[in-house]
């Protein structure tokens, strides 16, 4: 079956009045409507709209608390501790943003560090919240235990992605915004859903060996961490997730490693918790703490330009930029509509019939 073109208009009136169902606060319904299908306009199917049924099961489970009390535990000039109460991480995720940001105009960057939050969708999206203030912004966060470590055949990390998003002048900005396993659990599910196969060196068995079965996680085997495997450089991104999950948990007080609570259903709480949640960490930077502004944004637009016009291996491919795909997408989409494959479709429809909203 194909997928199904819907507007963003439409997806997002119905994401709000399911939140709004959940308890959420028409503001908090709308920051996290505008979190969440960010990735679906920027063609990150994985973390968008198919997520919101996840975040329904969350939260009958007790684990999301519609209504939290977001709140500054500790703080210097420079940085903070944002405890975010169980809230939804789309929500928690944009108040502790908006903390670093402030610091960073004060007194020149911002670091705030977050616990007790939940899975906060797209790790591009709290980053760019930056570029409107001509920041550079930064954002990472753990996630449910599904990555094996280099050698290691129990899953003690998550995908814990980075994103960092840098403001040019007359180019668009440059955005990076990836996960730091061969790839994102969620292209495991859209390929569980469409019954393909994976690629060589995105997951491993529960005994350890390579595998090509998307399901592997959900029968106690493990996503990879980047480079697939030790020849091709897993120790570096082992080390990269490691250092998401110390800077997102272990600084802020949220459960990390094996601890950190999971997204996915086929995996049980954690009994012997270390900390509280989620953990995120968030940058933001003011560049003319570095260097004037208009010198940086016009060298910006120069190491673009000329790193887009490099020469090809192949005249019929051309070399991005990272943020070029994700832009394009969305100027399709914002036009034509968000594809929603047939399961995801599924999902919305069964939430309607629940909270009695017409999908």
């Amino acid at each position: 079956m194909e997928d199904t073109l819907i507007p963003y208009s439409r997806l997002a009136e119905f994401t709000r009045k399911v939140l709004g169902q959940m308890g959420c606060s028409a503001p908090h319904a709308q920051q996290a409507v505008e979190a969440l299908l960010s990735a679906d306009l920027r063609g990150i199917d994985s973390h968008g709209i198919a997520r919101l049924s996840g975040y329904v099961r969350l939260w009958e489970a007790g684990r999301i608390n519609p209504e939290p009390d977001l709140k500054v535990i500790h703080e210097t000039p420079s940085t903070a501790t944002v405890d975010g109460d169980s809230g939804l991480g789309l929500v928690v995720g944009p108040f502790a943003m908006e903390r670093a940001m402030e610091k960073a105009a004060a007194v020149g960057s911002g670091w705030v560090s977050v616990r007790h939050s939940n899975h906060f969708g797209i790790a591009g999206f709290h980053a760019m919240k930056a570029l409107s203030r001509g920041m550079i912004g930064i954002a990472m966060t753990n996630a449910s235990p599904l990555v094996a470590p280099t050698f290691s055949r129990e899953r003690l990390l998550g995908t814990n992605p980075i994103a960092i998003a840098i403001p040019a002048g007359e180019e668009p900005p440059f955005v990076a915004d990836f996960a730091t396993t061969t790839a994102a659990n969620g292209k495991l599910e859209i390929l569980r859903r469409k019954s393909l196969r994976a690629p060589a060196g995105w997951v491993q068995d529960s005994d350890g060996n390579s595998s090509t079965d998307p399901a592997e996680p959900t029968r106690g085997g493990a996503l990879l961490p980047l480079g697939g495997d030790r020849e091709h450089g897993s120790h570096k991104g082992y080390a990269l997730g490691a250092i998401v999950d110390i800077f997102s948990a272990v600084l802020s007080g949220a459960n990390y490693g094996p601890w950190a609570p999971p997204f996915v259903p086929y995996l049980n709480l954690p009994a012997d918790p270390v900390g509280l949640g989620l953990g995120h960490f968030f940058g933001a930077l003011r560049v003319d703490g570095f260097r004037p502004a208009e010198a940086f944004a016009r060298h910006m637009d120069q190491w673009i330009r000329r790193f887009r016009n490099a020469e090809p291996v192949d005249p019929s491919l051309q070399v991005l930029i990272p943020g070029d795909p994700e832009r394009e997408a969305e100027k399709v989409r914002r036009v034509s509509g968000i594809p929603v494959g047939p399961q995801v479709m599924d999902d919305l429809r069964m939430l309607g019939e629940k909270f009695k909203i017409e999908f």
